[in-house]
């Protein structure tokens, strides 16, 4: 009985003590694991604070602004941002649009023109110089063609405000009620417009679509209905948080707007995974006790979470190195994105999973997936194949990644193919050709100058027209005939301002030429303080900034990650067997639209760089882990690599299909150009990632073992060294203490031997 007894509190002594272990893994007891003990005690208060967020979150997120024009990412020290801040403080920036009246006589054209003038937000109309009141006989239509041909007029419009603001819109609006079928419109303000209602309207297709096929991909490789319902719910609220937290921005891009919510729930998911497959384990292996379960999951699940969700954070942040400020609001927001969603899994989801849990284990189904153990072994057959394939191909598609053909400007965005704005740019521009405005400020000096200067530029073949009041004004006439209203909008007591519309595209070789022309003959006359402002020169800024900031960015997003993959394998060797297959793919990726002739915007070629690396890598990182694990048990080289793709292949594949999923949805649904290729490059990116991974990684492995255990015992001996010189470091201070001790204690007793005889004498 006594034998019973010791025997049943010995196997408690060891069930405490493998729970011990379970709890901290092979690397000790988890610092500050009294954490999730109190997450779990304290779930109910996590679980208000959680519905305060929300709801304050959900107020938030629509007073949050969207900016949709790239010129206010320019850093403050670039020659279009100087000049567009210092016009925004002599005269404004103006909305500028362009419309075209079809049939209409000449008469009806200026009458129309003159309503135009009346809407309030409009500013000026640009149109025939002829006296409309002679009859068509008499005018010089001929001359006028850039303005007047087949009965059709077209206008170019600048409004009181900017681009984007509302007065500009609402002004839009009462053009487009006035004109009706008549009128077809073009230009940055109606592309602005186009592009914010299109934003608007598509992105709610967008995660609605996501959310269906990814509820899918769930159902199909987990073994509970309930179980992505929940995983939804909590990305669902981790992405309220997010969008409820940009209000402290201020303004966010178009492009943060757009695709921040749908990567973060593709981006994100694994985390929720991770602790609820830890949590059914441990509820599995010791039923009963579910808040004891779930302590333990959450100390055994944080590490796997902390380091997944690193990797995909410093990916974002590498973003921040771009001095042109898209890639830091993109970077801010998908960053902040990575924090939201792992707070919400590590707080709210343990309360959520102990209030819900009866209906994971009631709806439990048999998993349709397979144990993918012949994949596995088929995928192992393929590995020298696969090296030789990859070396083959890393040059040529590095090589052809830097060939593409990208844009930099707006041109992407509000006027891309299929919208309205782009079928009526097309029939004004196939009647009119192309009309490009700059804005032209020069010091208030002489109207002699202003005019020579005007008449210089209208010579020019590729110039429709000159604004100004020097050069608009017959000689001797005094200015103090112009209505104030127009004057000021021309003239400053420090600057004048001329209007330039130009025949060519905004963005082109050849409106890059026109554009390095133009700013030299202004600077011919004004040497000091001229300034040329207008879509060409801002996109020319863009250019000269982002194509540095890839290489930049590039090196630091690889360096940021191969650091916290470092720390995590402790190894030199391992980031980098980690990094090769995503950084091929990645290539890979960027090379197909070279390959298929497409071009798109550069930013976002940076932002999916970045974003392909740093979201992807988890799959490598979870592989290898696996691998390591087995080798580490004593296992071969083979079997281990077959075991751990057959572990990780199910993760991976959901993980990659869920973001190529929501990739792909951006891309097949978005009529804006600039996101559907961003969507596509992110789908077809994971794609070719979780393809890479699952097909490399156990190649460079294995390959690699010898080298990988070398320098683990390299770095174990290293270890032990250090260990060794801490131990003789610790003991020579014990010594020192201990004789320390024997000399203070033989002291004390040479003095009671000399008290005492001094008492007896």
């Amino acid at each position: 009985m006594i034998t019973e007894r010791w025997k049943r509190l010995l196997d408690k002594l060891k069930e405490k003590k493998e729970d011990r272990k379970s709890d901290t893994g092979h690397q000790g007891r988890v610092k500050g694991s009294s954490v999730a003990g109190m997450i779990v005690k304290k779930r109910h208060y996590i679980e208000i604070v959680f519905g305060i967020l929300i709801v304050l979150s959900m107020i938030n997120a629509p007073l949050v602004k969207v900016n949709y024009d790239l010129t206010e990412y320019l850093p403050s020290y670039t020659k279009s941002k100087v000049a567009i801040d210092l016009m925004e403080q002599e005269f404004g920036y103006p909305g500028t649009a362009r419309i075209m009246i079809k049939d209409v006589t000449v008469y009806e054209a200026y009458m129309y023109k003159q309503m135009l003038e009346n809407i309030d937000g409009v500013d000026m109309v640009m149109w025939m110089t002829e006296d409309v009141y002679m009859t068509e006989d008499f005018i010089d239509l001929n001359a006028q063609k850039d303005y007047y041909k087949d009965r059709c007029a077209v206008m170019d419009i600048t409004f009181e405000k900017g681009d984007n603001e509302q007065e500009t819109k609402d002004a839009i609006v009462k053009i487009q009620e006035m004109l009706g079928e008549k009128g077809c419109y073009a230009g940055p303000a109606v592309e602005n417009k186009s592009l914010e209602e299109t934003l608007d309207r598509e992105l709610q297709i967008i995660m609605t679509v996501a959310v269906v096929l990814i509820l899918i991909i769930l159902c199909l490789t987990t073994d509970s209905w309930f179980e992505p319902i929940l995983f939804l719910s909590v990305m669902g609220i981790a992405i309220i948080l997010n969008m409820g937290s940009n209000l402290f921005l201020g303004t966010i891009s178009f492009m943060s707007s757009s695709v921040a919510a749908v990567l973060q729930l593709a981006t994100s998911m694994d985390y929720s995974v991770f602790l609820l497959h830890t949590y059914v384990r441990r509820c599995e292996k010791k039923p009963g006790n579910n808040e004891k379960a779930m302590t333990g999951a959450l100390r055994e699940s944080a590490v796997s979470i902390l380091s997944s969700a690193m990797t995909t954070f410093v990916g974002f942040m590498a973003l921040l190195s771009m001095r042109f400020g898209l890639g830091r609001d993109v970077g801010l927001v998908l960053g902040k994105s990575i924090l939201c969603s792992v707070a919400t899994v590590l707080f709210l989801m343990p309360a959520l999973l102990l209030r819900f849990g009866g209906l994971i284990e009631k709806t439990k189904h048999k998993s349709v997936m397979p144990k993918f153990g012949a994949v596995s072994r088929g995928i192992f057959r393929l590995r020298y194949i696969v090296l030789v394939l990859m070396a083959i191909v890393v040059i040529p598609s590095y090589v052809a990644q830097n060939m593409n053909s990208f844009t930099f400007g707006n041109s992407a965005l509000g006027r891309s193919k299929g919208t309205k704005v782009y079928d009526d740019t097309l029939e004004i521009e196939e009647k009119f050709g192309r009309s490009n405005l700059y804005l032209i400020i020069v010091p208030n000096e002489t109207p002699i100058k202003e005019r020579e200067l005007a008449d210089e530029l209208e010579n020019l073949y590729y110039v429709k027209s000159v604004t100004g009041i020097a050069n608009v004004l017959p000689v001797g006439i005094p200015e103090s005939i112009v209505p104030e209203s127009i004057k000021k909008q021309l003239r400053t007591e420090n600057y004048a301002r001329m209007l330039m519309y130009t025949r060519t595209d905004t963005e082109s070789e050849l409106a890059f030429e026109t554009s390095d022309e133009i700013q030299a003959i202004v600077k011919k006359y004004y040497p000091k303080n001229a300034y040329v402002v207008g879509n060409t020169p801002s996109t020319q800024d863009l250019k000269e900034l982002m194509v540095p900031d890839y290489a930049v960015t590039n090196i630091i997003s690889l360096l940021a990650v191969a650091i916290v993959v470092g720390i995590a394998f402790r190894s030199l060797l391992l980031p980098v067997l980690v990094l090769i297959p995503i950084t091929i793919a990645t290539y890979i990726n960027m090379t197909v639209p070279y390959l298929q002739g497409e071009s798109f915007m550069f930013n976002g070629f940076i932002i999916v760089s970045c974003i392909q690396l740093g979201a992807t890598v988890d799959y490598s990182i979870l592989l290898t882990n696996n691998y390591m694990y087995n080798r580490e048990h004593e296992m071969g080289k083979r079997k281990a690599a077959i075991d751990a793709l057959q572990r990780s292949i199910l993760s991976i594949l959901t993980s990659g299909t869920i973001l190529t999923v929501a990739g792909y949805g951006i891309y097949f649904i978005s009529s804006v150009s600039a996101i559907s290729s961003l969507g596509h490059l992110i789908g077809r990116g994971g794609m070719i990632s979780m393809c890479m991974v699952i097909l490399a990684v156990p190649a460079l492995l294995t390959s690699f073992d010898w080298l990988i255990f070398k320098e683990k015992e390299v770095r174990d001996a290293l270890k032990e060294k250090e260990l060794a010189r801490l131990r003789k470091r610790v003991a020579l201070r014990r010594q020192k203490r201990k004789e320390l001790i024997e000399r203070i204690r033989e002291r004390r007793r040479e003095r009671m031997e000399r008290k005492e005889g001094r008492g007896d004498a």
